[in-house]
Formats: structure tokens, sequence, C-alpha cells
């Protein structure tokens, strides 16, 4: 499954490399017909933060018990789940913080544990970390974890969810073709019932025939994990539908994103203001496969809600 060769081979022209770029936040525009890479990337990154809304969360609605969850599955076929929520504010206009995300997990190993990342203007601060521990009682801070540890436990790292910005890669365009294929799941699970989202999602095939560009991003590191991504990002929304991982020529990792559209009023006024359905991961080195399912009844957006709920005081009250 070579994807780069898949756009060569339709006589799609590899573009030239873009320059750099500045930090992305709330202001980005959406672009004119026919962006540069360096502008598709920034547009991906403003997607998948959620920048078209002031605020965002997973997990906000009480409905039935229901929440987002992370399912772990090892090579051998075993599951762990995680339950979880997550908020994320781009509310700020102070000139120092430019978003702040929570994250709370509900059930599983980290069951009452929380993590506050705080991302700055200044695109050359790093990222700031408090983590709640509930067996201590106690807030640990710490700098920016690396990109290539692993998210809870899963084959996301922490690069994929959130610390890799579009200044970290150097980005090719490699044209414009069609999804062919439907996005992935964990075939053992797919359309099975399972706690906190009644059932789990099929297969999601609505993407297909979807006109997409393909982006080329480089990793600026010398040495890193992989050596170069490929990305399938919608056209007219900029959501990206997946992303390939090769080192060394060989494919290593897949991650796919089934998007859905808040609602019609929302993508009227922007067509980045998107949602989360599904994250599907897998480590074809590892055999290690991940799925987070978010439903939609528990999503809000644009809450009446006081920027102080991002804070290291919301962790303590954190219940385990």
């Amino acid at each position: 499954m070579n994807i780069k060769s898949l756009f060569l081979s339709a006589g799609l022209a590899l573009l030239p490399l873009s320059s750099a770029m500045a930090t992305v936040d709330k202001t980005l525009p959406f672009p004119d017909d026919n962006p540069t890479a360096t502008e598709i990337a920034k547009q991906v990154y403003f997607a998948n933060h959620f920048f078209a809304y002031d605020n965002f969360s997973i997990g906000a609605k009480r409905s039935r018990n229901a929440k987002a969850v992370l399912i772990i599955r090892d090579k051998n076929g075993k599951n762990s789940t995680i339950a979880l929520e997550r908020h994320l504010n781009n509310n700020y206009d102070d000139g120092v913080i430019k978003s702040r995300d929570l994250a709370i997990f509900r059930s599983g190993k980290l069951k009452g544990t929380g993590l506050l990342v705080t991302d700055y203007v200044d695109q050359d601060k790093s990222s700031s970390y408090s983590i709640w521990l509930p067996a201590l009682r106690k807030i640990r801070r710490f700098a920016e974890p690396a990109h290539e540890d692993s998210w809870g436990g899963s084959a996301f790292t922490f690069g994929d969810v959130t610390l890799r910005k579009p200044e970290h890669e150097t980005h090719e365009l490699l044209g414009k073709k069609k999804m062919r294929s439907c996005l992935g799941v964990i075939p053992e699970l797919e359309g099975k019932g399972f706690r906190y989202v009644r059932k789990l999602p099929k297969r999601s095939c609505r993407h297909i025939n979807k006109e997409v560009y393909g982006l080329k991003s480089t990793p600026k590191k010398a040495e890193w994990w992989y050596d170069h991504r490929i990305s399938m990002i919608d056209t007219k929304t900029f959501a990206d539908y997946r992303t390939v991982y090769y080192k060394d020529g060989k494919l290593i990792k897949i991650i796919d994103r089934d998007w859905g559209v808040m609602d019609s009023e929302t993508e009227s006024k922007d067509p980045r203001a998107l949602f989360w359905k599904y994250w599907y991961g897998v480590n074809l080195e590892t055999g290690q496969q991940s799925w987070a399912i978010i439903p939609q009844r528990i999503i809000d957006f644009n809450r009446d809600i006081k920027n102080k709920f991002w804070s290291e005081k919301t962790l303590r009250k954190i219940k385990r």
C-alpha cells in the first residue's frame, strides 16, 4: 500500500516544498482556491484543534451514562477499555495562552487521572502539562512529553493527538484524487454492543468518492520514528481522513479519522466546524490496534462556561 505511488501514477505532479509558517490559531481564515501545501497543513491543524469553536467538549453531556471510549487491542486479541472526557478551550485573548486542553480518564487503569495541557501564543515556548494523580492526590507539573510517547497506552502518540504542529514538518502537495476505500475499525468489534456507546459503529464508507488532497509531511527532526507520513485531506473541509506513516520505505502505521458535520448552521459559518466520530489506528510493527469512539450525543460546543474551568482547581476536583 504505497499512497504516494497512487498519486504519482495518476499523473499528479509533485509540487514544490512550501515555506516556513507561523503558528495556527482561531483567526486563521479559510483559504482561497488552490492552497499551498503549507496552507493545507495549517488548515488541518485548525480543524483538529477545533479552532472553529470557542470551546469544544467531548463528554460534557451525561446522556444515559454515555462516554467516549478508547479501545486498545493487543496483537493477541486482548482488549482494554478507557472511558474519557476531553474539553478544549480556544477562547483566550490575553496574548499569552492560545488554548487549553483538559482530558479526564473515567475508567480503566487511568481512572480518576486528569491531564491539563496549556499551549502558548509564543510558538517558541513549549506546551506545559499538569497531571492529577489520584493515588497521590497531587498534581505533578512537567515539560512537554516526547512526541513519540503513547497517548493513554494506545497506538496514537502525543504527537498525533495534540503536540505535532505544522512547523515541525516540511510539506509537499502530491495532488488530488478520490477516496476509494472505507475507514478502518477493529473488525471483531464492528457493529457490536459496547459499554458507554450502546453500539460500536460499522466502518465508515460515506467518504468514498470525496475529493482529497494528498499531503506528504516530513519531520524536520533527524532520525525520527517515521521518515514521512502521507495524509488524505478533504478539499472542502480539511478533514484528514487517513494518515499513513513510513519508515525505511515500509508502511508502519495507519490512522483513520471519521469526521462529521455538527449541523448546517455551524457548517455554513465555517466548513471546518466538524467533529470526530471515531479514530482508528493500527501499529503494523506491533499489531496493536486502537479505536476511539465519540458518540455525537455527548458532544457540546461554545458553552457558556468560564475559562477557570480549564485549571488545576478542576483537576483537584476529579473523583476517582
